[in-house]
């Protein structure tokens, strides 16, 4: 028996009218995903500046990710969505099925990292998404995909994963700064 093809989900829009991100909100601009992107990556340097070592790998409660076991999963969004990016440039409408990131981050050594280690990675990384992102045109940003999740095909853009990346991290960043609290610098 032969397995029945996804249904790709499109909304009609003109250009003044963006796909449905993730959370069923419209993307973020590619201005606010680009300040919203640098903003959470200073807040995490920040947090690495100011909170011991040992604060970075301990949750707030028992049953609660470290802040270091948050960073590990914000490098798996990372390294799915910020793959998704790259897929969707290099590909004239790509089709692919979507990675959960969290599924992604079982399959690596991130959570084993040390803090300022993955921060430095991680630091890295989104030095090379900026500045992709940065050269973009407008067009660019708005290049589609269709990607299969959940048995359902969705038309996602370009703009939508960016948005995506930056509106979970800065609810982890928050996650992180909770969790800490006040401190002292190292």
């Amino acid at each position: 028996m032969k397995k029945a093809e996804p249904v790709v989900k499109r909304r009609p829009r003109n250009r003044s009218t963006p796909l449905v991100g993730w959370d069923g909100k419209a993307p973020l601009t590619r201005e606010e995903a680009l300040a919203l992107l640098r903003e959470n990556a200073s807040r995490l340097a920040a947090v690495a500046r100011r909170v011991p070592r040992d604060r970075l790998h301990v949750g707030a409660r028992p049953d609660e990710w470290s802040p270091s076991d948050v960073l590990a999963h914000i490098r798996a969004c990372c390294d799915v969505w910020g793959g998704n990016i790259a897929r969707i440039l290099a590909e004239e409408h790509a089709t692919f099925a979507g990675t959960n990131p969290r599924t992604w981050m079982r399959r690596t050594d991130y959570p084993e990292w040390p803090f300022a280690n993955a921060l430095r990675a991680f630091s890295a990384q989104r030095k090379k998404l900026l500045a992709t992102l940065d050269a973009l045109t407008s067009k660019d940003w708005e290049r589609t995909a269709t990607v299969t999740a959940y048995g359902q095909a969705n038309e996602r853009t370009l703009r939508s994963y960016a948005s995506q990346l930056a509106k979970h991290e800065r609810t982890h960043v928050q996650q992180i700064e909770s969790s800490v609290g006040p401190s002292v610098p190292n």
